[in-house]
């Protein structure tokens, strides 16, 4: 038994004499679009319907990028970028537009959900860097009407059966765009709205939630989770917005945003605007963004949402506090 005691005495001082282990740094692994605590796993572009009837959308909020482009008669669509949450339904899924395959061409070999294109479309899809997922070569059972929806508003996505047949699909890289601390010169607003010929997105920033709020044309931009749409990083950037060669079964020439070359923009963030500029060489390059000064243009982590547009945006700007 006094054996048994001197032993375990031994243990304890042993034990108690023991260096403690040294502190280590824990790598959290982040996304590269979002820099959130998360994966960067194989990319998915998606395009959604952007019209009224294609509200409230499926699983937007799930995006690590959202792109909202101008299509025929001055509406818009969104094209989701998704490489960290893939959720089981996406939607309403609508066609291909000439605007996606160029911005495209930075984020790699992607796999690009849609409903179909038109026939003068499809050879340059084809010669497109990216692997096409669209419905036009997958079943029913991945591509399938909502039928709590109305045609053509109805069409939904099951993305991840596409991800286990697409092993080509390239993962998420590193963007252009670069994570850090807001530009001192940034000016406090409340609200910035971002207008098309026929569309219009408001983003308020909230108090509450510590992110802006969307309004698409004037009412809360919903999904169908019932989350309002919005994010702790909004990005405007001023394009140049020409017709194509392209057009709508209804004859609308299909607008093409030029996102390749060099200009300006805006970017939202923590309850704050400041001016900044973008260049992209060329098509397989990503988009840069800088302050006026050359400095880089810092992006706020989250969910980044890209309005591309030729209109200048409104912003609402804070009202100076008076003095005595």
């Amino acid at each position: 038994m006094r054996k048994l005691s001197l032993l375990l005495l031994l243990l304890l001082v042993t034990s108690c004499s023991s260096p403690p282990l040294a502190d280590e740094d824990i790598e959290i692994e982040r996304n590269v679009y979002t820099n959130l605590p998360g994966s960067s796993g194989r990319v998915l572009a998606v395009k959604f319907d952007d019209t009224r009837d294609a509200h409230p959308q499926e699983g937007v909020e799930s995006a690590d990028v959202v792109y909202i482009t101008q299509v025929e008669a001055g509406l818009t669509r969104l094209l989701g970028i998704y490489s960290s949450n893939y959720p089981a339904v996406l939607g309403p899924i609508r066609s291909a537009r000439i605007s996606d395959l160029s911005i495209l061409g930075e984020y790699g070999r992607v796999g690009y959900l849609y409903s179909g294109a038109q026939s003068k479309m499809r050879p340059v899809i084809a010669a497109a860097n990216l692997v096409n997922l669209s419905a036009e070569r997958n079943p029913a059972s991945i591509y399938f009407d909502d039928p709590s929806r109305r045609s053509p508003y109805s069409m939904m996505v099951r993305p991840n059966p596409l991800l286990e047949k697409a092993a080509d699909v390239e993962a998420a890289r590193e963007p252009g765009w670069q994570h850090g601390i807001r530009a001192k010169e940034a000016k406090k607003i409340l609200s910035a709205k971002i207008n098309w010929p026929n569309a219009s997105y408001e983003a308020t920033w909230s108090l509450e939630e510590k992110r802006f709020l969307l309004k698409h044309n004037g009412q809360a931009d919903l999904a169908s989770s019932g989350t309002q749409l919005g994010s702790t990083m909004m990005v405007v950037q001023i394009v140049k917005i020409s017709p194509s060669q392209y057009a709508d079964k209804f004859g609308g020439i299909t607008p093409r945003s030029e996102v390749v070359g060099s200009g300006h923009g805006y970017l939202l963030r923590n309850a704050r605007v400041v001016k900044a500029l973008w260049n992209r060489p060329s098509l397989n390059e990503p988009t840069v963004w800088s302050l006026e000064d050359g400095s880089p243009a810092y992006f706020a982590p989250g969910q980044i949402w890209f309005f591309l547009t030729d209109i200048e945006p409104e912003f609402t700007y804070l009202p100076k506090a008076s003095k005595g």
